[in-house]
């Protein structure tokens, strides 16, 4: 099963020994075991085989918590999932596995009210009848898994109603999916019955707070010639096909008939959210236009619609069409009405956001910014319990924090200064605490928190998680925050990792490490790549250039319609810097990036020849070309330039690195996924071509799959292997020119160990 990309030629540059060296085949499991006390390098393998924690889900009554751990396969390039419970107050410990399956995965854990008992969605036992991802019931005190449904195609989502008497999943063929219910008291030997039926299937559904009602979102039709068509091999792909409006219903779980609640043929509902006394739905109503509807860019053109549930009125919150406002959400005590957007919001930008504040029943009434005194974005998060203050996350340089807003003043403060990446949520069912948690030596796990007053003293913090204990036996690399002077004289900053082993007066061979986004930051958590370079000998420095978060809004909106310069200076002052601190050698130096990272890859391959290699992960060359092939297109505006792309092709043009390829001269390797939605892979062939006309050493990887990352793991594996030897070869002089074949026999004798 192992692909290779079939661009990829004889003569690409490998070294067995490297191969060797980045540990494929290598289990990190091996030190632990051994008791092996000598830390060494992480290698490539070692990130394929971490395993990974997720799905938290605390008791009712607050003691105990079920999660997810999922172990990659390697041989069969998957990931297996179990389910394990630990206690909040003992911690890892405490941990304890509950199922055991080899092939089949466990996921979703959720407490049946009242504690003792969990369902879980599975397809063991698929044989027979029903297929697919079916319900499960297990005591956590022992005893085997019960199947509790048979549907015949699966379930897809289930919830149990607040009063714990309801149990309702939904089911069917996709698109038609309808909703089924089942008593709680008699779950495992009552027939489900079916509450919904219709044409079109249920997409969003959610139960009102008295238990009596479940409301649901639908399409108004459903194309059946269109699904035919598909089953009969007729599977070309339509874009931007007319697709149906869809509607808020509701249907009370007695089995009583159901009710279209919204019927405005000018608005497509795309989602809602149900206030705590039931009383107030909010809703996100998108454009019936089908080239609008059906775009990538989540929540344009979209407005936000309060209901009021017992006389169906509807107002209408916002009119601002290419503003991108966050969903609705209600304080606890029902009295606000709350939604995030940008800061600006008389045109399409992609700025810091704000929250913006109302009354409930204050109809027409205007709403209040908050958070106007803090630099940086205000969304997601909870509430105090009281609805005085909003908690929120938020990037501070290179970490993130928790903050907290004051309702009646909109004033923000900072509550947590840990060098870490930090993220605290509150279990809306328990009132649980969880902090999620990653620092430069420490993959992502979690604590569970008893108070959040405390959240500031460490010593309170209870770990739950800890999925990679190999970690402890690899060498790493020191992660610190650096910054420097850009060319306008303003700071920008990153992350540094040190070599292992650094010494103080040795200059290391350099690696650019450039994040995407490009509305995103490097912070001090735990990456893994970057680590693998520094058990190499390499220094690695993660630019946060202009353009990126966590520094303010001004950083991060400097590079509008003009979108490379000042992050490219960024770029090269930092490594600058990093020379003129006595840590990198300026003759052995590369970069790399994907998405964003990647284009400013390209930018760095055309405008110096400072860089003795590149790594251009799926990367843009040609804005006017990638206006139309790109999923998205009113972002390319809003930094390129504003103006019209066919009205202003100069604009467009004059940013594309393309203009300026007959100054590349640095060895370049090219990897992308055939069918990437956000940046082509044209964009990529159209950079190699030009390589190969000019006499540029560079070889291009093109990867099956239809995303904007890299599916199989295997062909991932492949990716930073490839990369790593090409820096290897052209930055520091080591390594060998291989063919595929000899690469595939390593990599087989690697997977037989």
């Amino acid at each position: 099963m192992f692909s290779f990309p079939r661009q990829a030629t004889a003569g690409t540059l490998f070294s067995l020994a490297a191969f060797l060296a980045f540990g494929v085949g290598f289990a990190p499991r091996a030190a632990a075991q051994t008791g092996d006390p000598e830390p060494r390098p992480m290698t490539f393998m070692d990130i394929q085989l971490m395993k990974s924690a997720g799905s938290w889900a605390p008791s009712p009554d607050g003691q105990w918590m079920l999660y997810t751990v999922s172990t990659p396969n390697w041989e069969e390039a998957d990931r297996q999932s179990d389910i394990h419970l630990v206690s909040l107050r003992e911690g890892v410990p405490s941990n304890r596995q509950l199922t055991f399956t080899e092939s089949d995965s466990e996921s979703s854990p959720t407490w049946v009210p009242g504690g003792g008992a969990f369902l879980f969605t599975s397809s063991r036992e698929s044989g027979g009848e029903g297929s697919g991802q079916q319900l499960f019931l297990m005591r956590i005190n022992g005893g085997e898994a019960q199947k509790i449904t048979s549907a015949k195609d699966g379930i897809s989502g289930f919830q149990f109603s607040p009063d714990g008497q309801w149990l309702v999943y939904r089911s069917g063929p996709s698109g038609q999916q309808q909703l089924f219910r089942l008593p709680v008291a008699d779950i495992t030997d009552s027939d489900p019955i079916q509450l919904t039926d219709g044409e079109a299937g249920v997409d969003q559904w959610d139960w009102a707070p008295d238990s009596k009602t479940i409301y649901f979102t639908r399409a108004d039709s459903f194309d059946e010639a269109d699904k035919e068509r598909r089953e009969k091999g007729f599977t070309v792909d339509i874009k931007n096909m007319v697709t149906p409006l869809s509607n808020l219903w509701s249907v009370a779980v007695d089995g009583a008939a159901t009710e279209q609640l919204t019927n405005d043929p000018s608005v497509s509902i795309d989602g809602f959210v149900i206030s705590d006394d039931g009383r107030w739905i909010g809703l996100t109503g998108g454009s019936a236009k089908r080239y609008e509807r059906n775009i990538t860019q989540a929540r344009l053109y979209a407005d936000l619609y309060l209901m009021e549930v017992a006389t169906g009125h509807i107002e209408r919150l916002t009119e601002n069409y290419e503003v991108g406002e966050g969903g609705i959400t209600f304080s606890p005590d029902n009295r606000w009405v709350v939604f995030a957007a940008p800061d600006d919001m008389t045109r399409y930008t992609m700025t810091e956001t704000k929250a913006y504040i109302r009354e409930v029943e204050d109809r027409g009434g205007s709403f209040r910014k908050l958070g106007s005194n803090f630099d940086g974005s205000i969304r997601g998060g909870f509430w105090s319990e009281d609805g005085d203050e909003f908690f929120f996350g938020a990037g501070i340089k290179v970490t993130n924090q928790l903050m907290s807003m004051d309702v009646e003043s909109g004033e923000v403060r900072q509550i947590t200064n840990e060098r870490a990446s930090v993220s605290v949520n509150r279990d809306e069912d328990s009132g649980v605490y969880l902090i999620s948690y990653s620092d430069p030596s420490t993959p992502s796990t979690v604590f569970y928190l008893p108070d959040l007053d405390r959240v500031t003293d460490r010593d309170t913090w209870v770990q739950l998680v800890d999925v990679s204990p190999e970690v402890r036996n690899m060498a790493l690399g020191k992660a610190v925050e650096v910054e420097w002077t850009s060319t306008d004289g303003k700071t920008a900053g990153g992350v540094l990792t040190y070599p292992v082993g650094y010494e103080e007066g040795t200059r290391y061979p350099l690696v650019v490490s450039i994040h995407g986004g490009p509305a995103s930051a490097d912070v001090l958590s735990f990456h893994s790549t970057e680590q693998v370079y520094a058990g190499a000998g390499y220094a690695v420095l993660e630019p946060n250039y202009r353009g990126s978060t966590n520094y303010g809004n001004a950083h991060r909106t400097d590079i509008v319609g003009d979108y490379f310069t000042l992050g490219f200076d960024d770029i090269m002052t930092g490594v600058d810097h990093l020379i003129a601190e006595g840590i990198v050698d300026e003759d052995r130096m590369g970069a790399f990036g994907w998405s964003a990272g990647g284009h400013w890859s390209n930018w760095i391959l055309t405008h110096t020849d400072r860089f003795k290699a590149i790594s251009s992960g799926a990367g843009t060359m040609n804005w006017i070309s990638m206006y139309a092939q790109s999923d998205v297109q009113r972002n390319r505006r809003f930094y390129v330039g504003d103006g019209f792309l066919y009205e202003d092709f100069e604009t467009y043009w004059d940013q594309s690195p393309l203009k300026y390829i007959m100054n590349a001269k640095t060895p370049t390797m090219i990897h992308v996924v055939e069918g990437d939605p956000r940046v082509p892979s044209p964009q990529s062939v159209e950079l190699h071509m030009a390589l190969k006309k000019l006499g540029v050493p560079t070889e291009l990887f093109m990867y099956p799959g239809r995303s904007h990352g890299i599916p199989d793991p295997r062909n991932r594996l492949v990716k930073v292997v490839s990369e790593m030897a090409w820096m290897d070869y052209y930055v520091r002089g080591i390594g060998e020119k291989f063919e595929w074949e000899q690469v595939l026999k390593t990599l087989e004798e690697g997977e037989g160990r």
